[in-house]
């Protein structure tokens, strides 16, 4: 009896928990999608030559973002199926890229950038369902 309702009681507190996890997401989310999308579509610069940079940062970059992308995305909707997830982050990713070329500021389209932010959304999504696994 004792067991049975200890069950329910970290139940119960741990949908709360999620659910409080997602209602703080969902504030996020918008804010950081907006940044993002104004940082990939801004007009492309000269890239000056910095200590920390390194081939392929560009890329890094990439994964990096999308990959807090893909976890605020998850810990907003976390009931969203995967497939549904991965669809909505991909189709972002390619209308970015193509957004790019046609707007002819400077950026242009890299097929290899739509593999690092699949990548990158991919870790995000894992990373919370991990944490979840973990913690909840």
């Amino acid at each position: 009896m004792v067991q049975i309702s200890l069950s329910c009681f970290l139940q119960k507190n741990t949908r709360l928990s999620l659910d409080n996890i997602s209602k703080i997401f969902s504030k996020i989310l918008p804010i950081y999608w907006a940044f993002l999308t104004y940082m990939l579509l801004k007009p492309g610069e000269e890239n000056h030559e910095y200590w920390f940079m390194f081939n392929g940062i560009d890329k890094f970059l990439h994964v990096s973002i999308f990959a807090m992308l893909g976890f605020c995305f998850i810990s907003t909707f976390p009931k969203i199926k995967f497939l549904y997830f991965f669809q909505i982050i991909l189709i972002y990713a390619f209308l970015t890229e193509i957004l790019q070329e046609e707007m002819k500021l400077g950026r242009s389209m890299e097929t290899l950038d739509i593999v690092a932010d699949t990548i990158g959304c991919l870790i995000g999504y894992y990373i919370y369902k991990a944490l979840i696994k973990r913690y909840f």
